[in-house]
């Protein structure tokens, strides 16, 4: 068996062996690195090290401590709370104010199942009291925690713009950043008007007052053109804060410095990241003493064993080798089609990090011939391995259809279920048609 057939060979029993069993990718990653490569490639060890991603690890480290840090000291929860006093009782409002701070957090830092995990509850519960679809709720925090996703500063557009630089390609963080955006937008206002959304636009709800020291005063009534609301029905309790305390106010500020920095001054994301995490900790050393167990160590042996193997990969060529296949099929769109097609459906069985860490070199051959415009490319590829997380198989959909009350939670799945096969269809299609067939990225 030649070199690049058993590196090839090697990433499809990685890609079955993670979806069949609960093992981390990144662990067989090495694993696979270490004996395929040694054995079959005459790497050493220092070569097959070589190729593990030492500024990704710091990106990854940084934006995760920061974000366990602004959870921890409540910040995380201040921010849902002001979010949800923003709907101001109109409740067709609420399931955007879910969409919004889903993709405000995971643009900060949050992985996505994290912001679906802190949010999926609390949008569950507010689909009961406000008789919103349930489904519609929980599709609002998917897409837009993967909306938010690909910012610059977050761990999607972290991992994404890094394997881009170093494959050698152009980058476009910022049409990155939005072409995820507006597409998983354009994707929820479907979703709000097919499940319900434009009979929620003549409702209003009276917003819980609060007395002088902020605490909430309990009380509800919805109101609505011609619709019969069920007066028990009560909002969900958040915890009211009259104001940010000086821990809260540090890491708003420690994240519009970090927004700042990478943005309008090019400093390194992982780096400032890092830094501003330990500033914050400095304030208060024993409260913030548990942040780094709470860094994605998992996401981060995830992503440094898979982009390690993508190293093996090349030295043995069979990355050009695949990419040459695509590209001899003798029309560059039919091609990207096809690896938007393989990024979406691998990733619907699969962690969609891992798949932009194999997927995204794969395209790189064929963009290099200049044929197709490398920022509609990348963004089609991000977006179509990452729009399946909807799956109730993946971690986001689960934690939606875990929250869901026991007599409703066959049926949620059942639709959740439906909707993810089509959107695995439909999804890189779309994102083919929008950002490569015109070529305006």
């Amino acid at each position: 068996m030649s070199p690049q057939t058993a590196t090839i060979l090697g990433l499809v029993v990685m890609f079955v062996v993670a979806t069949a069993l609960p093992l981390n990718m990144g662990a067989l990653a090495l694993a696979m690195a270490f004996l395929i490569g040694t054995l079959s490639v005459g790497m050493t060890s220092a070569q097959i090290i070589a190729g593990f991603p030492g500024d990704l690890f710091v990106t990854l480290v940084g934006i995760t401590y920061l974000f366990a840090i602004a959870q921890k000291n409540g910040t995380v929860d201040w921010l849902i709370h002001r979010a949800v006093v923003a709907v101001g009782g109109r409740i067709a409002a609420i399931p955007w104010i879910m969409f919004g701070v889903a993709a405000a957090l995971t643009a900060v830092g949050a992985v996505s199942p994290a912001a679906c995990a802190i949010l999926a509850p609390v949008a569950l519960q507010f689909a009961r009291a406000y008789a919103i679809s349930p489904l519609m709720m929980g599709l609002l925090v998917i897409h837009g925690a993967q909306g938010g996703g690909f910012s610059p500063i977050s761990i999607y557009g972290g991992i994404t713009n890094q394997i881009v630089a170093r494959s050698g390609l152009p980058g476009h963080e910022t049409l990155l950043f939005l072409a995820s955006l507006g597409f998983n937008l354009v994707v929820s206002a479907g979703v709000f008007l097919a499940f319900g959304g434009r009979a929620l636009l003549g409702r209003r709800a009276m917003v819980p007052a609060t007395d002088g020291a902020g605490a909430a005063v309990t009380g509800l009534a919805i109101a609505g053109h011609g619709t019969s609301a069920d007066a028990s029905l009560t909002p969900p309790t958040h915890p009211q804060q009259g104001g940010l305390n000086l821990h809260q106010g540090a890491t708003l500020l420690g994240l519009a410095v970090l927004a700042i920095g990478g943005l309008a001054f090019s400093i390194n994301i992982g780096l400032l990241a890092v830094t501003v995490a330990v500033a914050l900790a400095l304030l208060d050393p024993e409260e913030q003493k548990g942040a780094v167990d709470k860094i994605a160590w998992s996401t981060i042996l995830l992503v440094g064993g898979v982009v390690t193997y993508v190293g093996v990969l090349q030295k043995t060529g069979a990355i050009d080798s695949v990419g040459q296949g695509v590209s001899s099929l003798g029309s560059p769109l039919l091609a990207a089609l096809l690896l938007c097609y393989i990024g979406g459906v691998v990733s619907a069985f699969a962690s969609s990090v891992g798949v932009l860490g194999a997927i995204i070199p794969l395209a790189v051959p064929f963009l290099q011939q200049g044929q197709i415009g490398v920022g509609g490319m990348i963004a089609s590829l991000a977006i179509a391995s990452t729009i399946v997380d909807v799956s109730p198989f993946s971690t986001n959909g689960a934690l939606v259809v875990a929250n869901a009350r026991p007599e409703e939670r066959e049926g949620v799945y059942r639709r959740f279920l439906v909707y993810s096969i089509l959107v695995v269809i439909a999804g890189p299609l779309l994102a083919w048609l929008v950002f490569i067939l015109p070529g305006w990225m």
